[in-house]
């Protein structure tokens, strides 16, 4: 920061601070936006003003110049005491003359008679004088410039602040080309009758044996919370009693709020186009990320756009016959048809798919059926598992596979077995292991493993089918996919283990599916095992793998219909990493957003550590030491160890400090929409991960394929993954952290993207991005095997603990470039030792006797509105509203 000609007497009067580290154009917009008042006897123009309310844009590398007057409109001398520069960011990249500098394009080596500096010396400025004084700023690296020009003349203090956003070719380009403009709240789109449309065609298909209800919202619960009154069932919190109806009443929670959600895709004035096949295709924008969701067999609803907007047109139903990409193809009532012109304009109103809502349902109701060992297991009643020697299948494994593995085998029953896997500890491959013995040396084992999403699942029967030493019958291994998940979807080497007709999954009859031995699904197509009527008690085993990403309900629909008091259940997953995606905040408040395996983990039975219960995971296999350092120390009480050798890229020049392979590039950008899309975008900090992709591909030694950038907002995703298609490097894989989930890379790049605090409030209020989410936090910094590259703003970063601390990690291990810096803030440790070996509630979660985020309070029955519980969870991996924050 300069201070060039700066006096003890003198202070900013921005904010009343004496020093600026750190200037925030948003916040500091109402100093930038001066008015010329009548009565001021000295008036100060505006240098480098706003453009649409932005700072002006600068090419990087160019010099630009503005010109401020100072003028006395009095009829008297005034003094000017004082014109200088000061907390110019980057240092001295602005300097003050009474001459025209030469332009940035000149020729000359320099004009001697502009004598730039950071202060101009005191003068009389006479009755009516314009004194003209040049700004100039040279621009050298991308990001926001940022100064202060302080007047001190007569018996006023006057400041000007100045912004320019420095950008190269690819930020230009990337610039938004709309303006962002809040969207016209839509009219409600009211379906009380409709005209019913045409289904898909296809073969009869057979009824399952035991149908999924309606599960119709009650209309005295619905209007209750639509009232924003809580239900008296959920005030009381969650007991043995009250199991069901809880969670019932959580999931309509979910419902009515999905209800609301899905309004967000509503379209109107739309057309469609008529189709050789019979069908009318329509473009939905979003389709291809899945917002909205929608599969072949959903209807949506639409009428006639009329200029009054009136609610008496007729409404008719239209089925999705087919989709590809952002194009859905539907066939309404044959009348429909013949009446449809091209140049007609629809509204339209999108439906949610109520299937899988109705399973949660189904499994709230099922889990009635359930012993308490599997609800709330005690200590009441100890047990002690008897194992026996093992003689590993698929490799060698350490003391805690090899314990986890026994505890499975030896098992009889419940409660469930939880295996804490923390990033990168093996524990898929613990699982595996734990499956082929019981395929190898137990045959009248019959085994369900299920995960939350179709490519989890995909990957264990991989990891089952990579094995040599166990020969896995093809007839006895099957992969159940829902009706709804695309063919094409399907790897070619596991599709012989799939059952389908027509390139439609099916799922088959009970005395069928009795010949499997193990069988793969995810947690809500395991529903169609108990449609099909397989019987309770048929699978010994039943594996739920990344149990902490999903809600109870969800995990419950596999146990609940299919568990007697002798099944062996195991819980796989890292309640540390990303929870369920719960949209209603009530629910998530209530506890639908702690998943199976976190309330089990607080129950004095596995908190205790009891290996008849638990095996903690504490070896990493993925990460370089010093990438698993500050997770290990900020979310494992500083008990993993890393296990993977600590060689480093030594051949990129990337790193400050080739012993350290953690990189903190510190820019100040400037993050904004564009539009009427609500997600968020920072163009500078996409420029420098282009820029840092390149530089390490430039190496020679990393592939694009070795490179994931993980970044939090859709908008950011999207403009990334554009500009690297245009430069043909489209194999480096982008996405948000739930799409990195499971994941690992050699070198992972984090774009951060907010720059402006205000913004980074509203994160905090609606636990969106990366801040103060240690979820998103500890799974976006644990993907990288050997490389970590982070950008952002540390004036921004800062305000989070968790990031605070990478920050301050890489500054101490000379691995930081870019920007100034914070100024450091020293956040509480363990007794003065410097380190902070397990979280506390004040700056995550609770901690309980240095064990992984157990609650301390286990006397506090769960769903009970207690402040202890309101901890961040992640809702969903974009700000879908980020207008409605005030």
């Amino acid at each position: 920061m300069s201070t060039a000609g700066w006096s003890d007497e003198e202070c900013s009067v921005i904010g009343d601070k004496a020093e600026i580290g750190f200037l925030d154009f948003e916040e500091e917009k109402s100093v930038c936006s001066y008015i010329d008042n009548e009565g001021f006897p000295v008036i100060v123009s505006v240098p480098f003003a706003f453009v649409d309310g932005k700072p002006r844009s600068v090419f990087v590398g160019d010099t630009v110049v503005d010109l401020i007057t100072v003028r006395n409109t009095t009829d008297e001398p005034v003094d000017l005491w004082s014109v200088h520069i000061f907390a110019s960011n980057p240092k001295d990249s602005f300097t003050l003359s009474l001459t025209e500098p030469p332009s940035g394009n000149s020729n000359a080596d320099g004009d001697e008679s502009c004598l730039e500096s950071f202060s101009l010396e005191d003068r009389v400025l006479q009755p009516g004088e314009n004194l003209k004084i040049w700004l100039s700023c040279k621009t050298k690296d991308m990001g926001m410039y940022s100064s202060v020009v302080y007047f001190d003349a007569g018996d006023e203090k006057i400041e000007r602040v100045v912004f320019l956003l420095v950008e190269d070719k690819i930020s230009l380009s990337l610039a938004s080309k709309r303006p962002y403009s809040r969207a016209r709240k839509k009219d409600k789109f009211v379906v009380d009758t409709f005209v019913a449309g045409s289904r898909p065609a296809g073969k009869p298909t057979r009824r399952y044996i035991n149908r999924l209800p309606k599960y119709e919202i009650p209309r005295d619960i619905r209007e209750l919370l639509e009232n924003d009154q809580v239900p008296q069932i959920v005030e009381e919190g969650l007991t043995k009693r009250t199991y069901a109806s809880y969670f019932k009443t959580l999931v309509i929670m979910e419902e009515i709020q999905l209800e609301e959600d899905m309004r967000i895709y509503d379209m109107e004035n739309i057309p469609m186009r008529k189709r050789n096949n019979q069908l009318l295709s329509m473009e939905v924008p979003g389709l291809a990320e899945r917002r909205p969701s929608l599969v072949h067999g959903d209807y949506i609803f639409v009428k006639l756009t009329s200029q009054l907007r009136n609610n008496s047109s007729h409404v008719f139903q239209g089925f999705i016959h087919r989709v590809e990409a952002d194009e859905i193809y539907l066939k309404f009532d044959p009348g429909f048809h013949f009446y449809h012109k091209d140049e007609n304009s629809y509204d339209v109103h999108f439906t949610y798919n109520r299937i899988n809502i109705r399973r949660l349902y189904q499994a709230a109701e099922a889990a009635e059926n359930l012993g308490s060992e599997f609800l709330f297991p005690s200590s009441s009643k100890k047990r002690y598992i008897k194992t026996t020697a093992l003689v590993p299948i698929s490799g060698t494994f350490n003391e805690e596979q090899i314990c986890s593995i026994k505890m499975i085998l030896g098992c009889k029953g419940g409660p469930p077995y939880l295996i804490h896997g923390p990033p990168g500890t093996g524990k898929t491959r613990t699982i595996v292991e734990a499956i082929l013995q019981l395929y190898k040396y137990h045959k009248n084992a019959r085994i369900l493993v299920c995960a939350p999403s179709n490519s989890a699942a995909d990957y264990i029967l991989e990891k089952l089918l990579a094995q040599q030493d166990v020969e896995l019958r093809e007839n006895e291994i099957f992969r159940l996919n829902a009706s709804t998940r695309p063919y094409e979807d399907i790897k070619p080497e596991i599709i012989r283990f799939c059952f389908f007709t027509e390139m439609v999954f099916k799922c088959p009859p009970a005395n069928a599916l009795s010949y499997y031995r193990i069988i793969i699904s995810t947690y809500m197509s395991a529903s169609l095992l108990h449609a099909e009527d397989v019987a309770r008690g048929h699978f010994s085993h039943i594996f739920l793998d990344e149990a902490g990403q999903a809600s109870e309900p969800e995990t419950l629909i596999p146990v609940s219909h299919l568990c007697t008091k002798n099944t062996v259940v195991v819980l796989a997953g890292d309640q540390l990493q990303l929870g369920p995606v719960i949209y209603s905040k009530k629910a998530d408040e209530y506890g639908l957003g702690v998943s199976y395996m976190e309330r089990l983990s607080e129950l004095p039975l596995y908190a205790s550590g009891d290996t008849n219960y638990v095996t903690r995971l504490i070896r990493n296999y993925r990460c370089h030491p010093a990438i698993l350092h500050l997770p290990s120390k900020l979310f494992y009480c500083g008990e993993l160890i890393a296990c993977r050798d600590s060689t480093t890229f030594t051949t990129i020049d990337l790193l400050p400090n080739k012993e350290f392979p953690i990189l903190f590039y510190g820019i100040q950008g400037c993050d904004e929409r564009e539009g009427n899309n609500p997600s968020w975008f920072n163009r500078i900090e996409a420029s420098k991960v282009i820029e840092v992709v390149r530089r390490l591909i430039g190496g020679g030694n990393i592939k694009e394929e070795d490179i994931g950038i993980i970044t939090p907002y859709r908008q950011q995703v999207l403009k990334i993954k554009q500009t690297l298609e245009s430069l043909d490097m489209a194999e480096v894989e982008v996405g948000s952290v739930e799409q990195f989930q499971g994941q690992e890379k050699e070198v992972v790049i984090i774009s951060t993207v907010r720059s402006t605090i205000r913004h980074n409030e509203f994160d905090r209020v609606y636990c969106l991005g990366f801040l103060s989410n240690y979820r998103r936090f500890n799974v976006a910094i644990t993907r990288a095997i050997s490389l970590l590259v982070i950008i952002g703003n540390p004036h921004i970063i800062c305000k989070d603990d968790n990031w605070s601390q990478m920050l301050w990690y890489c500054v101490d291990n000379s691995s930081y470039q870019g920007c100034s810096l914070p100024e450091r803030v020293e956040l509480y440790d363990d007794e003065g030792t410097g380190e902070n070996p397990c979280l506390t509630e004040d700056n995550a979660f609770p901690s309980n006797n240095g064990e992984w985020g157990q609650d301390s309070s286990n006397n506090v029955e769960w769903g009970q509105h207690s402040s202890q519980f309101e901890l961040p969870k992640p809702v969903t991996d974009e700000a879908e509203w980020s207008d409605g924050w005030k």
